[in-house]
């Protein structure tokens, strides 16, 4: 797991909350990673800061959160400094979230289908947006790096190339534009038809002769040479029949013959037949049309003329573009490497500004300005991953900076606030009498937290540039690399998602999930579902967008048994089809058994072990990891479930040690009086105990644990995710 894509990096994450009565201190310096295609279980007691995680990482905490300290690295982001209108734009697209009750996710006097569709329409717009800027910005900057890699003399030779570049990609964008166009039409025509017949199916009369007459026109507007290939004389003849059968029927609502559906159906297999079809490689065939553009080009066997145009493509451009796009890369790398080195030189006296200094706001900015300036000639634009860290370092530095002189005022506004109240409140008990209320105790929040923070922040970010520093790279496979993502994002500009499409792609999704008969459901209210139901419509429409995470807070403590294993087996099965990232919110740790690749365990905020999925069940190591697991329900288990004894810490007051130290039979005298570190178990299994220390008694995991690992183990063949 360790060599797998992080997808996602959270970073001595710190959240509190404003209450009446103090402050609540609900995630405390916690950090974690999620990688591309894994199952990240976080399992905790109501409380426990779990959910105040899942939410931070989504942009959606309570309004009287205070984010004390951390990052949540994502995309080249920092999820925690951007603005609303930037998380808009992750929020449900990129990453979304299953919550505990499916009704708090859908709007009750909404249809399931507008619900499911809206969200896909809005997203396409601004990714088509997005995608047709990113390659322009890009290709402008890999020119300029070719130019100043084979000389300013070159630079007509090297814009003109990049230009033919650019040319062919619009000739592509426009073949695909024009296929997408009528495949859509394809998409939404097969889904009338099986709307109408479907209410055919139902016994329904139905105004055939309108319907068909729009069947018609629908047919009519596939036109596109690529989609139909030598089949535009069929659509032809399934236009004449829709016309003929349409002429034979009566005007109003009839009952519809059999003979009508199986033109219908005919029409359903010729379409099929089209999109069975080898597509065409728009970006091969772009390049050899701009070349001919007097060819017919539209009437050639397609598997046959992708081939030709690859070789075309190579040998009259690609090779040589790409001997040029290397050097431009080459070019990026070793002038930001320089960049990243004057960074490193500079980092220390950056930091040491604010950790030496009393400083004013202007005085901090300006610092930050300067090293901003240095920072971005670091930047290699050219990568197609953004490095989070670099990135988001200075809106990080920026945001400590701004709330360090926030907490200072506040911190002054609640000392005036607290003296103003013992004040008042003194005098009452000079007067002999009792108050009936207490003074809210003082709120300070120390504002060292921020420039440690920033401290910290410069520490990875130094790490970070050294290992890149030391990579050594192929940029050969750099320059394929990023052709590929100019290909993805010329396609990702013309691909348009329909109101017609949005329909058909919903109830794709509703039959992925489990829903029967998702044309009935489609325009139903959430109300007409069961609680399971709703839960399989959230997940669709958390699906819509093809997230890249996918968080799933409690999604099944509101239903029944037999119902949780069917949406716990769902959620599995859509992980591994869609290689999606997931997070897994639960108090129950037999919950995510069989499907969480590695589990934190969470309590008072802290995450107390960290391991894979086996670790934590198997050789499970903190005190409070065991008495989850004693709490958890066994069919095999003879003796009474053990309810974990005492209730969790008031977070206005953290204990000073080990916060699970007044409920643990086996706690040491050091665990009142120090909080225990991670300590490393093996390369992937940490846990938070003194238990672990060298100098600490043996204590062996109790006989009913083990013996349940046994029972697990036998059931299991010594591996959960084997």
């Amino acid at each position: 797991m360790n060599n797998m894509e992080k997808i996602l990096e959270v970073k001595k994450l710190k959240i509190s909350f404003r209450t009446n009565n103090g402050t609540v201190k609900a995630v405390r310096d916690i950090s974690f990673d999620l990688h591309k295609g894994e199952t990240l279980a976080i399992v905790g007691e109501s409380g426990s800061g779990k959910s105040v995680t899942s939410k931070a990482i989504l942009g959606i905490l309570a309004g009287n959160s205070i984010i004390d300290g951390g990052e949540i690295l994502f995309d080249g982001k920092d999820l925690l400094k951007i603005s609303e209108e930037e998380m808009y734009k992750i929020r449900g697209d990129k990453i979304a979230m299953i919550f505990q009750d499916p009704l708090s996710s859908l709007n009750p006097i909404v249809k399931i289908g507008k619900q499911m569709t809206e969200g896909m329409i809005l997203k396409n717009k601004d990714n088509r947006k997005n995608a047709r800027k990113d390659f322009n910005t890009k290709l402008a900057i890999l020119s300029e790096n070719i130019i100043e890699a084979i000389g300013e003399d070159k630079r007509e030779e090297v814009e003109s190339i990049c230009k033919k570049f650019d040319d062919f990609n619009i000739q592509a964008i426009k073949f695909e534009e024009s296929f997408n166009y009528s495949e859509t039409q394809a998409v939404e025509l097969v889904g009338q038809i099986k709307d109408f017949t479907f209410r055919v199916s139902r016994k329904q009369t139905i105004d055939a002769k309108a319907a068909l007459k729009q069947f018609s026109a629908k047919l009519k507007k596939i036109v596109d040479p690529f989609f139909t290939r030598n089949h535009l004389s069929d659509i032809e003849t399934m236009i004449s029949k829709l016309e003929k059968e349409r002429a034979s029927l009566p005007r109003g609502e009839i009952k519809v013959e059999s003979h009508t559906t199986d033109l219908l159906n005919e029409i359903i297999a010729l379409i099929e037949r089209l999109e069975s079809h080898t597509k065409p490689n728009f970006f091969r065939i772009g390049f050899y049309a701009l070349e001919h553009p007097n060819e017919d080009i539209f009437n050639r066997p397609i598997g046959e003329f992708n081939e030709l145009t690859l070789n075309y493509l190579n040998e009259n451009f690609m090779n040589s573009f790409l001997d040029n796009v290397e050097k431009g890369l080459k070019n990026a790398y070793e002038k930001t490497n320089e960049e990243k080195v004057n960074v490193l030189n500079s980092l220390k006296k950056f930091t040491d500004f604010f950790k030496e200094n009393a400083f004013t706001f202007k005085e901090a900015n300006e610092r930050i300005d300067q090293f901003e300036e240095l920072l971005n000639k670091s930047i290699n634009r050219l990568e197609t991953t953004k490095d989070s860290i670099s990135y988001t370092f200075i809106l990080t530095v920026r945001a400590n900076v701004k709330d360090y002189f926030a907490n200072i005022k506040e911190n002054i506004k609640d000392q005036r606030r607290f003296d103003k109240e013992t004040r008042k409140y003194n005098k009452i008990i000079e007067k002999g009498k009792t108050p009936d209320y207490k003074v809210v105790p003082l709120k300070y929040t120390d504002p060292k937290n921020q420039i440690e923070n920033i401290e910290s922040t410069a520490k990875r970010l130094e790490a970070r540039y050294n290992e890149l520093l030391s990579r050594k790279l192929d940029y050969s496979k750099l320059a394929v690399e990023l052709i590929d993502y100019f290909k993805g994002a010329a396609s990702s500009a013309v691909y348009k998602i329909t109101q017609g499409l949005a329909k058909e792609k919903a109830i794709k999704l509703m039959e992925e999930v489990g829903i029967p008969e998702p044309r009935i459901r489609y325009s139903q209210y959430p109300f007409e579902f069961s609680g399971g139901m709703r839960q399989r419509i959230v997940i669709a429409i958390a699906l819509s967008a093809n997230p890249d995470i996918l968080i799933c807070d409690e999604p099944t403590t509101a239903l029944d048994v037999t119902i949780q294993s069917q949406i716990l087996e769902l959620i599995n099965d859509l992980k591994k089809q869609r290689n999606l990232s997931v997070i897994f919110i639960t108090h129950d740790l037999g919950v995510v058994a069989n499907m969480a690749d590695r589990v934190a365990v969470m309590y008072a905020g802290k995450i107390v072990e960290f391991g894979t999925s086996n670790e934590i069940f198997y050789s499970p190591a903190h005190p409070y990891t065991w008495a989850l697991l004693s709490s958890m329900p066994d069919l095999e288990t003879k003796e009474k479930l053990e309810a974990i004894p005492g209730t969790p810490p008031n977070m206005i007051y953290p204990p000073v040690g080990d916060a699970f130290a007044v409920r643990n039979k086996y706690a040491l005298k050091i665990d009142f009086e120090e909080e225990p570190p991670l300590f490393k178990i093996t390369d992937t299994h940490y846990a938070a105990t003194w238990l672990l220390h060298k100098d600490a008694p043996k204590v062996e995991i109790p006989k009913s644990i083990r013996d349940r690992i046994e029972r697990m183990k036998k059931h299991q063949g010594g591996n959960l995710n084997g």
